[in-house]
C-alpha cells in the first residue's frame, strides 16, 4: 500500500516543523521546555490538520523517549492500562492520545494515576476544547497549548516541500500554476490539502510530462474523488459545518439531515448539544431569548440520557433554532466593543459610577452624582456611563425582527437621540 504524501512529508526534525511559531518557534514557550529536556504532560487543542500527531512525534524523537500512541476512538481502558504495565520498564515514557476528548470519564481516569507518579508523560491531541471534554483532575495536571490553522505562506511551504518532493523521489515535475483550490479546499489543513495535491497529481501523472495544477482542475478532481479525499474522516467537520449553516439559514430539513447524518456516524451527542448552544446565543440571541433556555435545556438532557433516546431531544431543538428569528447583534455586539477595548485600553470610569466603600474615595469623588435609577420614575434617569473619550459611541444595534425592534423602540423611548439609530 503507498504511504500517503502526508505521511511521506512529515518532518524528522523540529526546525522542519512548519506552522505553531508561538509554541515552538525560537524562544517560544514549548521549544523551550523541549531543549530544557523536561516537559510537562500537555494536551495539543486545535483544529485537523494542523501538526498535533506531529510535534508529538518530534518531541519523542528529540528527547529520545519511548513513544507510545493509543486512538481513543478505538482505544478502551483494556488498552491504556496495557500501555502503562509496558511503560513501567521504560524511563521517561511518552504516551500520545490522539483525539483524546472521545474518551469517557472511566477511560481518563484510568491515566490519572500514571500521570500524576510520572509513569508516563502524556500528551493528548484535541479539536474539542479540553475545559469540556477533559475530567478536572487530568486537566489540572496538563498544561494546555493551543495550535492555530496554518497561514497561506505556512501552507504555501508545504506545497513547495511537495513539488520537490515529486521531483527527487518520483520524478514528477509538477508546476503550481494556481494554489486558491488547494488553498480554499484545505481550510487551513495541512493533511486536507496535500490529500487533494496528491489525488490532483495521480490523476494526471500519465497525461503529461509536467503536471499543471490549476483550480479548475483541484476542484473538478475532488468533486470526482469526494470519499477517497475525506478518507480521514475529515468530512465530520464540513457536515457539523452545514448542520450550523442550514440552521442559521432558517431550513429545518436540511437541519434535520445533517444531524441524522452525525448521529448515524456516532458523534458524540454531547458535540452536537453544544454547538446548539453556541448557535443560540451566537444567531439567534434577542431575536429570540427562549431559544438560548431551550439549548442549554438539550444540553443537559443529553447528558442524563444519552444515544439513543436524546436523538429526539435533539431534534426538537435543532427544528426550534432552525425555525426561530435570527440575529447576530449580541455576537457583533461583544466584538465591537472587544475592539474597542483593544484600541482604547484601560479608560478610566467615570467618577460618578465608581464605586466608594471609603470615607476617602467619597471626599475625592467617587459615586458623586451618582443618580439611583429605581428612585426615579420607570425606574431610569438619563445619565452617562461611558468613560469621557468615547462617549456617543455605537456598539449594540438591534436588528430588524420583532423582539429586537421592541428593544430599539424602548430604549430610543428611554434615551432619545443616544439610542436613535
Amino acid at each position: 500500500m503507498t504511504t500517503p504524501l502526508a505521511e511521506q512529508l512529515r518532518p524528522k526534525r523540529l526546525n522542519d516543523y512548519i506552522g505553531q511559531l508561538h509554541l515552538v518557534g525560537e524562544g517560544a514557550v514549548l521549544r523551550k521546555a523541549i531543549e530544557s529536556g523536561r516537559i510537562p504532560s500537555m494536551i495539543f487543542w486545535g483544529p485537523p490538520g494542523v501538526g498535533k500527531t506531529t510535534l508529538a512525534l518530534l518531541i519523542s524523537q528529540y528527547l529520545q523517549q519511548p513513544f507510545y500512541t493509543l486512538s481513543a476512538i478505538n482505544s478502551g481502558v483494556k488498552d491504556v492500562r496495557e500501555v502503562i504495565d509496558r511503560a513501567k520498564h521504560s524511563f521517561n515514557s511518552i504516551l500520545f492520545i490522539d483525539e483524546i476528548h472521545r474518551f469517557n470519564k472511566s477511560q481518563q481516569d484510568s491515566l490519572l494515576g500514571a500521570v500524576e507518579k510520572g509513569i508516563v508523560t502524556l500528551i493528548g491531541a484535541t479539536t474539542e476544547n479540553p475545559s469540556f471534554e477533559v475530567i478536572s483532575p487530568l486537566l489540572s495536571r496538563c498544561q494546555v497549548y493551543i495550535l492555530k490553522n496554518l497561514s497561506e505562506e505556512e501552507l504555501r511551504q508545504l506545497l513547495d516541500t511537495a513539488v520537490a518532493h515529486y521531483k527527487t523521489v518520483d520524478n514528477k515535475t509538477v508546476v503550481l500554476s494556481e494554489t486558491e483550490a488547494l488553498m480554499r479546499v484545505s481550510g487551513g489543513d495541512a493533511r486536507k490539502m496535500l490529500n487533494a495535491l496528491e489525488m490532483v497529481v495521480a490523476s494526471q501523472s500519465t497525461k503529461a510530462e509536467e503536471i499543471h495544477i490549476t483550480n479548475d482542475l483541484v476542484l473538478e478532481v475532488i468533486q470526482q474523488n469526494l470519499a477517497l479525499y475525506d478518507k480521514s474522516g475529515e468530512m465530520h467537520y464540513d457536515v457539523i459545518s452545514a448542520f450550523i449553516k442550514s440552521i442559521r439559514g432558517s431550513d429545518p430539513n436540511a437541519a434535520v439531515y445533517y444531524l441524522a447524518r452525525m448521529i448515524e456516524a456516532g458523534e458524540d451527542p454531547k458535540f452536537i448539544a453544544r454547538r446548539l448552544l453556541i448557535l443560540a446565543s451566537e444567531d439567534i440571541g434577542n431575536a429570540n431569548p427562549n431559544a438560548l433556555l431551550l439549548a442549554n435545556a438539550c444540553f443537559d438532557t443529553v447528558h442524563k440520557i444519552g444515544y439513543p433516546e436524546c436523538r429526539i431531544p435533539l431534534s426538537q431543538t435543532t427544528i426550534y433554532l432552525a425555525t426561530s428569528p435570527k440575529s447576530n447583534a449580541s455576537y457583533l455586539a461583544i466584538d465591537n466593543a472587544l475592539d474597542l477595548v483593544r484600541r482604547t485600553g484601560d479608560l478610566p470610569v467615570p467618577l460618578h459610577i465608581r464605586n466608594a466603600p471609603t470615607k476617602l474615595m467619597k471626599d475625592i469623588g467617587y459615586s458623586k452624582g451618582y443618580k439611583y435609577a429605581h428612585d426615579f420614575e420607570h425606574n431610569f434617569i438619563e445619565q452617562e456611563f461611558l468613560p469621557e473619550t468615547i462617549v456617543g459611541t455605537t456598539i449594540y444595534d438591534p436588528q430588524d425582527n420583532a423582539r429586537e425592534q421592541e428593544l430599539r423602540l424602548w430604549l430610543r423611548s428611554l434615551w432619545k437621540k443616544k439610542y436613535g439609530y
